[in-house]
């Protein structure tokens, strides 16, 4: 989703690209909140153990070991029920049955806005659009709460809306799917693995193996957590179970064609490449060739969500004219496809100096409907995908290295107001990096200065704005993201961000005063329950008591201001020098943002690195080259997006534990 901004124009003498601004063939298919409040003869709250309750309720009616439903239940939706609320995929309570038809809506994920997505002033600014088509046939991954109504007599609005009746409809699907396989009913879960392979709705034998895994690695480790209405629900660990895997055999699934994917062997992994294609007289898209790591290294992967439904988001992909992302991650069952390859530059961060240095992965999912939830086997998949990427290139998981969209800085001044604010507030980090296997500890004390930012993900709850209407507050979620304010008081104003030129508010895509879990910055001062960071050029403040911590100690390094400097300017882009280029390569302009660090001010350093432009504006790759400067930058942590500072303007120290 992108931020409020106006379309910025083209420069002078520039050529701009044709984008096609009719019909696409492919726009992205979305499955919004239609109707998703809860309607106001909803039934009373449930008290702590109903949900328990039902699922050993509908593990004697089916038959199924209640064990392997609560493992299915955790891996669709962590045991939450979202008020009766569709996910991304249509999908309703704790065993995320899906009626597609109910939340079918259409738009897509680049249609608002002012970002470029390719982000390079060498070229003009890409604004592709795309018109949804009408709704088309839906695959059956998509309808399984109708199926579940006709195997259990209970009308489709209460499998929507009743958790015990939608636990009751996921035991009767799995129960017809052992059935169907020939397998008997039992109380022995690794009896069950075709099934459970079935019940994911995958496409191919890989993806719905990978699934299957998940929902067994569940079962071994046990899994116990407060869902959304407050409820207690536990899973006992059983170490010693694995699943029967011969059964894949049977379930008649097709093999996948991986033709050459770049993914872990832990994952279900498709191509569906991105095309690069020359069109008109001097235009190409969607990607640009190039020879990562050897030319350049990979130093960032970028999260966004899609604002789009699978298949419409699969026929963008493939189009020329549109842009691209490295990979997608699909809601239901966590199968991942792969657009471009890891050494080409996709058109994805709104900024060419990261698209350089990055890899992006879409995430089937929306920003601004608090319970169009994440599924866990999309979480597990994108963090094996993740790790996989890192060993492969080094790149450190920290949350200055996996950046959020919303992290990206603009490249310059005036795109600063049109950057993406995706995933948003309610991807949940600090899951994600525990999945990681990389969870946000305390790492120093009090002396240290330094904070991560960690709140608890489901008892914070701030207020957000402009979910469905600007003026009208979002429903009470959880967030990972926690809010600043000018003085340590709820009623002071909130920090306002200049680059943005407008006054902060508590919006959903207002990222002016909010900072986001994992991201580290240096205290500047603390008053009973609160503590100030360091952020966009002032002092921030936000809630941090000792009993509920939004915040943890941490050490590392951090930069100020060399001595004698009063600021040195924040850039959001590690250009090189204009001495560095070639003849044949135009120099582009070392442009600071409109933020600069006041003498005395810290803040964190991510990674140092050299001034980098990778020069590719022709389809041919013979004029295509890395340009290397000799001035070396620092990334920080500088406000909610992170920032770029000349080594030589300022002076690094390391914190103390």
């Amino acid at each position: 989703m992108r931020g409020f901004a106006t379309d910025p124009t083209s420069a002078p003498g520039r050529r701009r690209l044709n984008r096609t601004t009719g019909a696409l063939a492919g726009a992205v298919l979305l499955l919004p909140l239609l109707g998703a409040a809860p309607s106001s003869g909803a039934a009373p709250a449930p008290s702590d153990g109903d949900l328990q309750r039902a699922f050993a309720a509908a593990s004697a009616e089916y038959h199924v070991p209640q064990s392997l439903l609560l493992a299915v239940s955790y891996l669709q939706s962590r045991w939450d029920t979202h008020a009766g609320a569709p996910s991304v995929s249509g999908g309703y309570g704790p065993m995320h049955l899906t009626d597609a038809r109910t939340a079918l809506d259409a738009t897509e994920h680049y249609a608002e806005g002012a970002e470029d997505p390719r982000g390079d002033s060498a070229r003009a600014p890409l604004h592709p659009r795309a018109e949804a088509p009408p709704a088309s046939a839906l695959p059956a991954r998509l309808t399984t709460l109708r199926r579940a109504a006709e195997l259990t007599g209970l009308p489709a609005a209460e499998l929507r809306t009743d958790p015990a009746a939608n636990i009751a409809g996921g035991a009767a699907l799995l129960a017809a799917e052992q059935k169907q396989l020939g397998q008997k009913s039992g109380a022995d879960p690794a009896a069950w693995y075709g099934a459970v392979a079935r019940f994911s709705g995958a496409d191919d034998s890989a993806t719905a193996a990978a699934y299957a895994n998940d929902v067994f690695d569940v079962l071994r480790t046990g899994e116990s957590r407060t869902t959304d209405d407050g409820q207690r629900v536990t899973l006992k660990a059983a170490p010693g179970v694995r699943g029967d895997t011969a059964q894949l055999k049977r379930t008649g699934l097709r093999a996948p064609k991986t033709d050459g994917v770049e993914c872990p062997a832990s994952v279900s992994c498709v191509s569906v490449p991105a095309p690069y294609e020359q069109f008109g007289d001097d235009d190409y898209g969607n990607h640009d060739l190039g020879d990562r790591p050897a030319s350049q290294r990979i130093k960032y992967i970028v999260i966004h969500d899609t604002e789009g439904g699978w298949d419409g988001v699969m026929n963008l992909i493939q189009d020329p004219t549109y842009v691209s992302w490295n990979y997608t991650i699909r809601s239901t069952d966590g199968l991942i496809a792969q657009h471009v390859k890891a050494k080409d530059v996709a058109w994805h961060a709104g900024n060419w100096d990261v698209n350089a240095r990055s890899v992006g992965i879409e995430h089937e999912g929306f920003l601004t409907a608090p319970d169009a939830w994440y599924t866990e086997a999309m979480y597990r998949s994108s963090a094996r995908l993740v790790r996989y990427l890192s060993r492969t290139y080094g790149i450190p998981l920290d949350r200055q290295h996996i950046l959020g969209h919303d992290n990206v800085p603009g490249p310059t001044a005036s795109t600063v107001p049109g950057m993406h604010t995706d995933p948003g507030p309610y991807w949940d980090w600090r899951h994600y990096f525990q999945l990681l296997g990389h969870p946000f500890r305390a790492t120093g004390t009090a002396r240290s200065g330094l904070v991560t930012i960690r709140p608890d993900y489901a008892a914070n709850q701030p207020v957000y704005t402009g979910c469905d209407t600007a003026a009208a507050s979002c429903p009470a979620h959880g967030s990972g993201e926690v809010r600043l304010y000018t003085d340590h008081d709820v009623n002071a104003p909130l920090v306002k961000d200049v680059g943005l030129g407008t006054a902060p508010t508590t919006g959903v895509n207002d990222l002016s005063s909010r900072v986001s879990t994992g991201q580290q910055y240096a205290v500047a001062d603390r008053w009973g329950d609160w503590t100030a960071i360091w952020y966009l050029g002032q002092k921030a403040w936000f809630q941090n008591p000792k009993r509920h911590a939004t915040a943890v100690p941490a050490s590392g390094f951090t930069i100020t201001p060399k001595d004698g400097l009063t600021s040195v300017p924040v850039y959001g882009r590690a250009y090189p020098e204009k001495e560095a280029y070639p003849a044949g390569v135009p120099a582009q302009s070392v442009v600071t943002l409109p933020y600069t660090i006041p003498a005395g001010q810290k803040y964190v350093v991510g990674d140092e690195m050299p001034g980098e432009y990778y020069y590719a504006v022709t389809f041919t790759e013979d004029s295509h080259q890395v340009v290397v400067g000799k001035d070396l930058y620092y990334e920080i942590q500088y406000g909610h997006r992170v920032g770029f500072v000349r080594t030589a303007d300022v002076t690094l120290a390391a914190t103390r534990r």
